[in-house]
């Protein structure tokens, strides 16, 4: 271990450092430091060098781990003269540094804990033989006179006709800690377990049943002492079966339990691979046993004796990490279980069990902490194991490939990256049809379970191989270019031939449950590539006329599937991509949405609002291509809807882009009132320039004229031209009547009208007095553009004036209901001044 600098924190006083000192050279002191989570599971927090010091800032010894790797401190904690440490099996010490906080030290070797233990008993003034410090619970402080003042627990002879005895005193002392302590003792000291499992085999031969359920009490209360010394004992390869067998005999049960049985004739240890190392057999065997005991023997315990078996979850989650570190390290056993795996002379059977004992064994390394399992992965990496799989998938035999499906999720959640970087380089050698991802992907095609349960899974781990948030970008080569590149030449076919398959005409070929399911699930990621993936998934879906073939599916009996099929549109026409646009427009892919929206009349269903959705959507964002498209071609079919505002507003939205076209000049005319219209003074110029960098770029495609105000596109006569030859008709119309109403057609039979009101500046209120002006959609809604005026209403001039709308963030001369009396304060103190003077002072 490297040398470790002495902590800033650590006095000279006491001596220094305990035993080791600041500096360790050795693997005694080498320890991983546990803290246990609120599922009461342990976790890792690294692997470093402890020692004992005296910390001034704490004033008393402490405990010091620093992180082998970078010298960090793990963990300084006090030694506190109260808190009860325990010692457990030789190389762990346990204890509770707060309520909700428990820590553990598990050391490399026995002697490093003997001399932490004894540094731990000194500070507390114990006999380093004892495995716990202090009582666990505070008692009453007769109580603690009593007991402390009274000798050591003495236990009765065992003898049979004691154990009712035996059974009374071993129930009256599990609620005092103290008491457990000195119980716990005396068994210890007199050997008294195996004593007790003696007198099991006699009450068994003479079929004593009182005294089996008295032992039967006496052994489940030796477990609530949750002693690691006691379980050493009651788990070791000669008392385990016989420990199990007094559990069988629970009084509140009619007839005993066949535990012992089930183990020794049901359960049977099925060694694939030969382990030649006894001692990591002997720990097997252990531990499942240990864990039938906890899930099966052991009676589910009260929320108050939950506590007292943490010793026993702690002794089987360090066996777990015993063993799968020992079957680590035996390379040969793991060169000989893949060797097995891939030979072809492997009969089915033994193919069988290899690969659930694989599967099994990932299923162990579960409960290993993040370091330990990274280790774990890298080793089955490097033995093998992707290849391996790709031979097992290939397989006819469907539960060889169901574990081996199972093993491929372990390895995909842990690191997508590794399982990208393997397919990636066996392509360069293998068919497509051999593909691991392929192989993957036939598998979710061809799951024959009704619910698809298995399908889902793959679906999952496909979306996490091709989801870019987890795709690694370095200096020489970005992951996510090079596999969406490999995935979409090499196996987006495979992924969508059964849609392709089954859309070839104007309904679904094939349209029972099971298939819906299906292609739900492909369509839910081609909707995910859509979203997350750019031009790979575009060229795709244009080149292979995808979204036609997709829409297909509108027509499907199964409301799920055309729902599916219309949410991956929805997607599309998110992006507000135009190339996407033109190809819909191209393939007229609107149909068969309109046709399902009609099909499903006037039901107020999901179909109806997804759908309105749709059409909302293209309304609201202004996509000008789409909405002229829609109009055009399906206005007919859609005129006749007026319990929504959305046709009619994409119909005036159309007619604004039309009245736009036909007069080019309108833009720029708008433009230029509305910079007139907000240079009042100096204040606004920053919210002018916001608003410049604002526009949207389709503004700037229909040839709308916004330039920022200080600049001087035309002179003073040429912006005053139009405006004065507007003053000059207000002026006329002004004698006959003030107000102008406009009327336009929406749908050819409603008519609202619009009324159009001049102040003496340059600024028109547009109001709707239509009965819809408040539905959304509707053209006196805030969201909504006004209308233009119809023609022969006004003047050209001012069916120009009352056509400029809100664009861009910037408000133009179209205002609504809302904005009244913010407008009216904007007209008094454009009155003040005449229009001439005002238009020379903001040109200027």
């Amino acid at each position: 271990a490297p040398n470790q600098p002495s902590p800033p924190a650590i006095a000279s006083q006491s001596g220094g450092c305990g035993v080791a000192g600041g500096r360790m050279t050795d693997t005694r002191r080498r320890v991983k430091v546990y803290t246990l989570n609120e599922d009461r599971q342990w976790d890792d927090r690294g692997t470093g060098h402890v020692s004992s010091c005296y910390v001034e800032r704490l004033k008393g010894m402490s405990l010091l781990v620093r992180a082998e790797s970078d010298g960090s401190l793990l963990l300084e904690s006090k030694i506190n003269p109260n808190t009860a440490y325990q010692k457990q099996q030789d190389t762990l010490i346990v204890w509770s540094e707060a309520e909700n906080y428990d820590l553990a030290l598990s050391f490399q070797e026995k002697a490093g804990c003997d001399e932490i233990w004894e540094k731990i008993c000194q500070v507390q003034g114990k006999d380093p033989s004892v495995d716990i410090t202090q009582d666990l619970v505070d008692e009453s402080e007769e109580e603690r006179f009593d007991d402390m003042s009274s000798p050591g627990l003495e236990l009765p002879s065992c003898e049979l006709s004691r154990l009712e005895e035996i059974a009374e005193l071993v129930a009256s002392s599990l609620p005092s800690p103290l008491r457990r302590e000195k119980l716990a003792l005396a068994l210890e000291n007199e050997g008294y377990i195996k004593k007790l499992l003696e007198i099991f085999h006699v009450c068994e031969d003479l079929e004593n049943i009182e005294g089996l359920h008295h032992l039967y009490e006496i052994i489940k209360g030796i477990f609530l002492l949750n002693r690691t010394a006691l379980f050493e004992v009651m788990f070791s390869e000669e008392c385990i079966m016989d420990v199990i067998g007094c559990l069988e005999y629970d009084p509140s049960l009619s007839q005993s339990r066949k535990h012992r049985e089930f183990l020794t004739k049901t359960a049977k240890f099925k060694e694939v691979i030969p382990i030649s190392d006894p001692e990591l057999k002997q720990k097997i065997h252990q531990t499942y046993r240990v864990q039938y005991i906890q899930d099966m023997v052991l009676p589910t315990p009260s929320v108050f004796e939950e506590n007292m078996l943490s010793t026993l979850h702690s002794f089987i989650f360090f066996n777990k990490v015993e063993i799968v570190g020992m079957l680590q390290e035996d390379e040969k056993f793991l060169t000989d279980l893949f060797a097995q795996l891939t030979d072809e002379a492997t009969d089915e059977e033994k193919r069988q069990e290899l690969v659930n004992f694989l599967k099994e064994f990932c299923a162990f390394s579960q409960t290993l902490q993040p370091q330990n399992r990274d280790a774990f992965f890298k080793t089955l990496s490097n033995m093998g194991i992707l290849p391996a799989l790709e031979v097992i998938l290939g397989m006819d035999d469907a539960q060889v490939r169901s574990a081996a499906t199972d093993i491929f999720s372990y390895l995909v959640e842990y690191n997508p990256s590794m399982v990208r970087e393997f397919v990636m380089q066996e392509a360069q050698q293998n068919d497509d049809d051999i593909l691991l991802i392929n192989l993957i992907i036939e598998h979710m095609i061809c799951d024959t379970d009704p619910e698809l349960g298995g399908a889902v899974l793959l679906m999952g781990l496909l979306r996490t191989l091709v989801d870019p948030e987890n795709m690694l970008a370095t200096a020489n080569k970005t992951e996510k270019t090079e596999f969406l590149g490999f995935f979409y030449k090499h196996c987006m076919h495979v992924l969508t031939a059964p849609l392709l398959a089954n859309t070839t005409e104007d309904k679904p070929s094939k349209d029972d449950f099971q298939t819906a399911q299906l292609l739900a699930l492909i369509l839910e990621l081609l909707t995910f590539c859509v979203e997350h993936h750019t031009y790979h998934i575009k060229n795709y879906i244009i080149n292979k006329d995808i979204l036609r073939r997709v829409l297909v599916l509108m027509a499907s009996k199964h409301a799920f599937l055309a729902l599916c099929a219309l949410r991956f549109k929805r997607k599309i026409i998110g992006l507000k991509d135009e190339f996407y646009n033109r190809y819909i427009m191209k393939s007229f892919l609107f149909e068969p949405v309109v046709k399902a929206f009609l099909n499903n009349g006037s039901r107020y269903n999901l179909m109806n609002s997804a759908i309105i959705e749709m059409f909302e959507f293209i309304r609201v964002e202004d996509i000008k291509s789409l909405t002229a498209h829609v109009i055009e071609n399906y206005w007919k079919a859609l005129e006749d809807v007026d319990y929504v505002q959305t046709f009619k507003g994409l119909k005036l939205r159309f007619e604004q882009q039309r009245e736009r076209q036909d007069n080019p000049k309108l833009d720029s005319m708008r433009s230029i009132l509305r910079n007139h219209r907000y240079r009042r003074d100096a204040r606004t110029l920053e919210d002018e320039e916001e608003m410049w960098f604002n526009t949207d770029e389709d503004d700037m495609e229909d040839g709308e004229a916004v330039v920022p105000p200080s600049d001087k596109p035309k002179n003073d006569e040429d912006i005053m031209d139009p405006i004065s030859k507007f003053m000059e008709r207000k002026k006329l119309k002004e004698s006959e009547e003030k107000e102008v109403l406009l009327k336009t057609n929406l749908s050819g039979r409603q008519s609202p009208s619009f009324k159009l009101s001049f102040s003496s500046g340059t600024k028109s209120n547009l109001t709707s007095q239509s009965s819809a002006s408040n539905l959304p959609g509707s053209p006196g809604s805030p969201g909504s553009p006004g209308s233009p005026g119809s023609p022969g209403s006004v003047s050209k001039s001012t069916s120009q004036m009352a056509a400029i709308t809100t664009k861009g963030g910037l408000v133009g001369l179209v205002d609504y209901p809302d904005d009244d009396e913010e407008d009216d304060e904007d007209e008094d103190k454009e009155e003040t001044l005449p229009l001439s003077k005002k238009a020379k002072l903001e040109s200027s």
